[in-house]
């Protein structure tokens, strides 16, 4: 499970996911009880092992003394495969939790594609959203992304770019920074549906597999950034603020992907 804060169900306000503002320690717990609801439906619906990877900023939210005492929890950053740190191919399904709409989408809250400095980011000429790139690395893997929850735009980029994950939509966004929240009571009996859809019959979800050779392209929101990123071996660039890797396969083109932003991190 990949647990990201944005998509929470209660969220609406930078100041919910920013460590240091005034509201996010409640927040955190939040995030943590909506992932409790995951992992418990998990249990019911005949799980075994449950891996939490915490996938929100510095990647240390969800608070280990309040999780669910039958999840493991992969906590902190850096991390190699960042937001998908932990999965290989013994995994039979991956859920991704609390995720946002890719960079540009409306109704969608704060929706960006990893960071805010990418305008969009493209895998073979189709955008992706954060779902669609984590979702193809769980594919080369070979396993399946079977769960997404989040408001209704995270939703629908995930089916967009994976193939027909279950969606989940905990609650309704009517613009960046507002929604309409539903209950707890109400989240949890979706989260408890969605998972059971999720789990009773895996079989029929099937990997998103990107065949190998493998187009990334990134555009940045300042110049500066694409020269940077062309510090990367193989890096070309399209335009002013676009950059394109042909990678061998997905692993690659996501190792690359990661290796761009880590070397625009400290630009402004």
């Amino acid at each position: 499970m990949s647990a990201d804060m944005e998509g929470i169900s209660g969220v609406v306000s930078s100041s919910h996911v920013e460590p240091g503002s005034g509201e996010y320690e409640r927040f955190r717990r939040l995030m943590t009880r909506e992932v409790n609801a995951v992992v418990e439906a998990a249990y019911e619906y005949g799980a075994s092992e449950i891996v939490v990877n915490d996938s929100h900023n510095k990647m240390d939210n969800i608070l280990v003394e309040e999780l669910h005492p039958k999840a493991c929890l992969i906590s902190g950053s850096p991390k190699p495969l960042s937001m998908m740190q932990g999965i290989d191919e013994t995994f039979d399904a991956v859920f991704f939790v609390g995720y946002h709409a890719r960079a540009g989408c409306s109704e969608a809250i704060m929706d960006h594609t990893y960071t805010g400095s990418v305008i969009y980011a493209k895998i073979n000429g189709k955008f992706m959203s954060e779902a669609g790139l984590k979702g193809r690395l769980a594919g080369y893997f070979g396993v399946p992304v079977t769960l997404i929850t989040g408001e209704q735009n995270a939703v629908r980029c995930a089916k967009e770019e994976l193939n027909d994950p279950v969606g989940v939509v905990v609650k309704e966004a009517v613009t960046r920074y507002s929604a309409k929240v539903f209950p707890f009571d109400v989240v949890r009996e979706k989260i408890r549906e969605g998972v059971k859809k999720a789990i009773e019959d895996l079989s029929r979800f099937k990997p998103t597999v990107e065949e190998g050779p493998v187009e990334l392209e990134v555009s940045f929101g300042r110049s500066i950034m694409a020269d940077m990123a062309l510090l990367i071996p193989g890096m070309m660039k399209k335009d002013a603020r676009t950059v394109v890797y042909t990678a061998k396969d997905y692993l690659e083109a996501y190792k690359v992907f990661r290796a761009a932003l880590a070397v625009n991190s400290g630009i402004r």
